[in-house]
C-alpha cells in the first residue's frame, strides 16, 4: 500500500539528520543500505500478522557508506510479512485500518520534522 501525496517524497536532505529524525520514530535503517539507497522500516507486530512502514531513498551526491549524502526520500508504503517469501505491498493486501491510521499519523510527524531542514 503507498502512502501517496504524503510530501515526504518531495524531501532532499543530509542522511545524518535523516538516520536520527527516523530513528525517534522508530524508523530503523539498520544493515539495509547500500552505497547509494537507504531503506527506513518500522515493524508492526499485530494479530494479524507482521507488518513494515517502509520509506526509501536514494543518494543524488555523496555516499551512504560514508554517512556524507543527500537523500532524496520516495512515497512510503506499507507491506505485510509473509515467512518465508517476505514482504507484500500488493494491492490485493488487507491492512487493519487502525494501522493505516497510525502509520499516516507517524509520516505525518516525521514529514513536520524533516521540513525543518530539509530542501
Amino acid at each position: 500500500m503507498k502512502f501517496e501525496n504524503t510530501g515526504i517524497e518531495n524531501f532532499k536532505a543530509d542522511l545524518n539528520r535523516l538516520d536520527e529524525v527516523m530513528q525517534e520514530h522508530g524508523l530503523v535503517r539498520a544493515g539495509q543500505w547500500d552505497y547509494e539507497r537507504v531503506t527506513y522500516d518500522r515493524k508492526f507486530e499485530l494479530r494479524e500478522g507482521t507488518f513494515y512502514l517502509r520509506i526509501q531513498g536514494y543518494a543524488l551526491d555523496g555516499d551512504v557508506d560514508i554517512f556524507k549524502a543527500t537523500i532524496q526520500l520516495m512515497t512510503p508504503f506499507l507491506g505485510k510479512h509473509y515467512y518465508p517469501h517476505g514482504v507484500e505491498y500488493g494491492e490485493d493486501e488487507h491492512f487493519p485500518a487502525s494501522l493505516v491510521s497510525q502509520c499516516k499519523k507517524i509520516l505525518e510527524e516525521v514529514k513536520a520534522e524533516i521540513e525543518k531542514f530539509a530542501s
